[in-house]
């Protein structure tokens, strides 16, 4: 009886499922499947991030933002899912401004001469990728300070893509080869992109010449994200660093990719090294600029949107950088060195920059994966001061700690101590978590501020570029929301692409106009 009584509720279920797919189709209705979690569960919001209100961190109770993260970080065994290629050298910084004003962290005190071990990448290559893809290109410092290693993790463009860090894997995913013929395909890279209005602005950086730097060399870099400087009264400000070229920025022309590329996927590695090699040490100035909390609302943007840069907000020079030494081993030093933004010290935290909060976990997360639980202690991870803590055993675990204590608090002997100055600085927060885009997103603006800054030359460089790529979207939607995104950033610009992709400007005019910042 009970079998029966299954079988009928199976029966019932498949028969109600036929009518409801067959209502839908005689109503025209194409059915559709809802996302779930790894378990099942139905995702109510797979946009925004849960935050300790509008403008707070990011929330690790958010499951599926987790789960999202996690699993994309294990996709590749052992390659880097992204900034797979890439080159590094070891150099010095020395502080040149006193920063104890704004931060209590030592490496700021004028003087200091911190050694630092520098990853240059491309994001979305393979480990075989050629130096010359159209890609952001990775510009990672690993400073090893007197009070632990501080990782500014960034890129060589000044914003990102996307705003929020739930939306990462599905961009990656995007960017990289189709799953079925494992080539990159513009339709599935603007169809995903044709959703997120907020890449306006990096999309047009991308296609312009600085999508293809000349040399590692000669390229800016930036941190994209803000974090926090912290003093010794534990007052903080917002701070975005950025890398400055004393070599000076260059770029390739479309006609001199080709070119560099047919005589070397490495060109750019082989400039750096080859630059070392010589003596002739590049340098970059190490920049910055500074918010203060009053100073957040001013703007018509959230300052702390990684698709946004400050405008007007004054650089103050704090140090330069040096490279001066070829690792030894490639493997040892480049390919085993764990950037991770999580890794700060006492004076710098993190910001309440929703990409920035997902990248805190995601990081250690697949250095963990990728190189294991003891990754840090690796000789290019390891830092110049003495590690104490309880961690324990694991793969290729050589920390050779003694003693019977291993937890915290003890009284007996060889217990470990907080350190006050360590402690973070307080937040103020007000309202309830929620699953919400930010409130103040001006799309649109500095993307057009960024095509009006382009020499003659570069924008035609620009419209050559992009339009190639969008000449390849077969979907008339996907294709008619981006031109109506470029021309909403400046008229101008988006009547160069419609032209150039064989669009009529009346079709793509309206779609700019009703859209919003």
């Amino acid at each position: 009886m009970g079998s029966f009584n299954i079988s009928f509720g199976r029966a019932s279920a498949c028969a109600l499922t036929v009518t409801a797919g067959v209502l839908a189709l005689a109503q025209g209705v194409q059915a559709q499947q809802v996302l779930t979690k790894d378990n099942g569960a139905p995702v109510g919001d797979n946009q925004n991030s849960q935050t300790a209100g509008p403008n707070g961190p990011t929330l690790l109770q958010d499951v599926h933002l987790v789960q999202k993260l996690q699993r994309f970080d294990r996709e590749r065994i052992p390659e880097r899912v992204v900034h797979a290629t890439g080159t590094g050298a070891h150099g010095s910084f020395t502080t040149t401004d006193d920063l104890s004003d704004l931060s209590k962290a030592r490496l700021f005190v004028k003087g200091t001469v911190t050694p630092v071990f520098v990853r240059f990448s491309t994001v979305i290559p393979s480990r075989s990728g050629a130096e010359t893809t159209r890609d952001p290109r990775g510009f990672a410092t690993k400073f090893y300070t007197q009070e632990g290693n501080w990782d500014l993790v960034g890129n060589n463009l000044p914003i990102f893509f996307i705003r929020d860090a739930i939306k990462f894997p599905d961009m990656i995913h995007a960017l990289k080869p189709d799953p079925v013929t494992n080539v990159q395909e513009p339709e599935r890279v603007f169809d995903f992109f044709s959703h997120i209005p907020e890449s306006t602005q990096m999309l047009t950086r991308v296609y312009s010449n600085y999508g293809t730097p000349a040399s590692y060399r000669e390229m800016n870099g930036s941190s994209v994200h803000a974090l926090k400087l912290v003093n010794a009264k534990g007052e903080y400000v917002y701070a975005k660093f950025a890398w400055k070229s004393q070599q000076g920025e260059r770029n390739l022309r479309p006609m001199e990719v080709a070119a560099v590329q047919a005589k070397s996927t490495s060109h750019a590695t082989t400039d750096l090294y080859e630059s070392i090699t010589k003596g002739a040490y590049p340098k970059w100035d190490l920049v910055v600029q500074i918010l203060r909390p009053k100073e957040m609302n001013k703007f018509d943007f959230d300052p702390l949107d990684a698709t946004k840069i400050w405008p007007g907000v004054p650089e103050r020079k704090i140090g330069t950088m040096v490279l001066n030494k070829v690792p030894d081993n490639f493997f040892e030093a480049t390919e085993q060195v764990a950037m991770a933004p999580g890794n700060l010290v006492p004076g710098i935290e993190a910001s309440e920059d929703r990409m920035l909060q997902g990248r805190l976990f995601s990081y250690i997360d697949t250095q963990h994966h990728r190189l294991g639980a003891n990754f840090q202690s690796l000789p290019i991870n390891r830092p110049l001061v003495p590690v104490n803590n309880n961690h324990q055993d694991g793969a290729a675990n050589t920390s050779g700690r003694t003693g019977h204590v291993n937890y915290q608090p003890s009284r007996l002997e060889g217990a470990l101590v907080e350190d006050p100055n360590a402690r973070s600085s307080q937040l103020p927060l007000t309202g309830t978590t929620q699953q919400q885009r930010i409130a103040k997103t001006l799309n649109f603006k500095q993307a057009g501020d960024f095509y009006r800054s382009l020499s003659s030359q570069d924008r035609d460089d620009l419209i050559a570029n992009l339009s190639g790529d969008l000449k390849r979207v077969k979907n008339q939607d996907t294709l008619f929301t981006m031109l109506s995104f470029f021309w909403k950033a400046d008229a101008d610009y988006g009547k160069r692409l419609a032209q150039a992709v064989g669009v009529s400007g009346d079709k793509i005019a309206p779609l700019a106009a009703a859209l919003k910042e």
